[in-house]
């Protein structure tokens, strides 16, 4: 049974390639009809067209360039105002339909709705979890390539932090901490460390100003730990004091919450100098301490666990944090939505190829694993082509946008060599990511899985990332080809009018010649038929 199929199939096909090879012959037969009816009409348009004068040629390319222009100049207003080209946009609802049917016209938005779709997401800045050191990490890069890693704006935003969650209500009139709400703002490096010491001189036990000399006064990440073991030992103590009188008075309640935002932050900071150091085990255990610890405190500390997870090749225990936290009441990272990309590519990447695959299909586990790239990709576009080095990576910035190129590099940076361990999963991710763009082709007005890209991540990541970085933009405004292909009839028909207008004579010389040449191939080709085909045949036939 299976060989009779096989060889009906085989019939099948070579009756098809049978069929259109007859249907071309056909089709070119009665193109040569056409053209033999048609070579007494061509030879009066060539007489026509030989009798004109060259002020015709001029009023012709006139107006072709004057309406090319009318239409260039309507397509570029509709499209700084709709972002699309009109043209397009008419072929697109209008006209594909038409041709194709309504099922398969592709879902598009009305231009005038799209400015209400991108005000739904919110370009919220959040603090990098895994934000480097100031002193020990971007003052090197500084030192190594004389470049400023950093913006004031992101600066800015990291002093506001410390001022909110490093000071209270109960600390003002005292002298060590109203030096360091001075210091945060200070530009100059040196400065705020000189405004640490004077801090420190009036109170040695004043936490902000240990932290901020482990954060810029050192240059290694050793040095940094000693600044902040102090500065913990110091705050524990604060805190377990602070504990049993919280709920007494308001100015009680703020201190705590202070000393509680202290002890958070310095031992997260000392969690990652241990994982900068090679302790992973370590550093694990006091990041699951933090979160178990104070379960209710937003910085986003899972982020920092993953990583650590994912460089001990703890995957069980990283799809267990995820089943937690990849949920759909929580807002979405590109940490949350490319681990579980990596996650799920990881079972089936080693084995994969495109090739055989295109042939036989994607199985259930590629296509999950495909489906999940997917996500994460429309989360945030710009994070594969860093994955994929097919863009240079640069240190992350202290604040980053979500699904904007600042938190692409933030992930990038930290998890490229995660995507690197796992065998085949940057080859899964370079066959399938950019499929994300069929899916969404219009990304600013309808998403997929989430809220239409926004609109406002390209001037916030402008602000966060230095100057000599190229900020990825997507999806990039390029302009439509109907408005360049305008643009180009629009100036090619103008110089001719110019031409013409200068040169009528040597214009005119110019078409009749191009003519004739256009001419030449059609009374090659009927010449050859007269001579093949019988005169009565083709008499007959144009009678008919």
């Amino acid at each position: 049974m299976a060989g009779f199929l096989s060889r009906f199939f085989d019939k099948l096909k070579s009756w098809i390639a049978w069929s259109w090879t007859y249907l071309w012959a056909v089709w070119f037969i009665l193109v040569m009809f056409v053209i033999y009816i048609l070579r007494g009409p061509l030879k009066l348009t060539s007489m026509f067209l030989n009798t004109l004068t060259p002020k015709f040629y001029v009023a012709l390319t006139g107006t072709s360039s004057l309406i090319s222009g009318l239409i260039l100049i309507f397509e570029w207003w509709y499209f700084k105002k709709y972002g699309t080209s009109f043209i397009e946009q008419v072929s697109l609802n209008h006209i594909s339909p038409l041709l194709c049917g309504s099922d398969n016209a592709p879902e598009t938005t009305n231009p005038t709705n799209t400015t209400q779709q991108q005000t739904i997401p919110d370009c919220k800045l959040w603090r990098n979890p895994l934000n480097l050191f100031r002193g020990s990490e971007y003052q090197r890069f500084q030192w190594a390539t004389n470049k400023e890693p950093l913006t004031y704006y992101d600066m800015n935003l990291s002093a506001q932090d410390h001022q909110t969650f490093f000071t209270c209500e109960a600390d003002a009139g005292k002298a060590e901490y109203e030096i360091m709400q001075m210091a945060w703002r200070e530009r100059n490096p040196q400065a705020r460390i000189k405004a640490a010491h004077e801090a420190l001189e009036k109170n040695p036990e004043c936490v902000p100003a240990l932290i901020l000399l482990a954060e810029e006064e050192t240059t290694t990440i050793l040095d940094s730990e000693k600044f902040l073991k102090q500065a913990y030992k110091i705050v524990e103590g604060n805190y377990k004091k602070t504990v049993p009188s919280q709920h007494m008075t308001p100015q009680q309640e703020s201190v705590h919450r202070r000393d509680n935002n202290l002890v958070v932050y310095i031992k997260r900071r000392l969690a990652m100098c241990a994982r900068k150091l090679g302790k992973i085990k370590e550093t694990i255990k006091m990041m699951k301490d933090l979160l178990k610890e104070f379960p209710m405190m937003n910085f986003n500390i899972h982020e920092n666990l993953i990583e650590c997870l994912l460089e001990a090749q703890l995957y069980s225990e990283v799809q267990t944090l995820l089943a937690k936290y990849d949920d759909i009441s929580l807002p979405k990272s590109a940490t949350i939505c490319y681990t579980a990309a990596l996650l799920k590519a990881r079972a089936v990447a080693d084995k994969f190829s495109p090739d055989i695959a295109s042939k036989r299909g994607l199985s259930t586990a590629e296509m999950t694993a495909v489906e999940a790239i997917h996500r994460a990709v429309e989360f945030n576009p710009h994070v594969p082509k860093y994955l994929l080095e097919m863009k240079s990576l640069i240190l992350p910035p202290e604040h980053v946008l979500k699904r904007g190129d600042s938190e692409a590099l933030a992930y990038a940076f930290f998890h490229i060599n995660h995507w690197k361990r796992v065998e085949g999963a940057l080859n899964l991710l370079h066959c399938t990511w950019e499929g994300t763009f069929r899916m969404i082709p219009y990304p600013l007005e309808k998403g997929h899985l989430f809220y239409p890209y926004p609109t406002c991540t390209e001037a916030t990541d402008r602000e966060l990332l230095p100057t000599f970085h190229e900020v990825s933009v997507y999806p990039k405004k390029e302009l439509p080809f109907f408005i360049l292909f305008t643009a180009g009839l629009c100036s090619f028909t103008a110089l001719l009018a110019l031409l013409t207008h200068q040169y009528p004579e040597p214009m005119g010389v110019v078409v009749r010649t191009m003519l004739s040449w256009l001419y030449l191939p059609l009374s090659y080709i009927l010449e050859k038929l007269e001579a093949i085909l019988p005169a009565n045949l083709l008499h007959q036939l144009s009678r008919i």
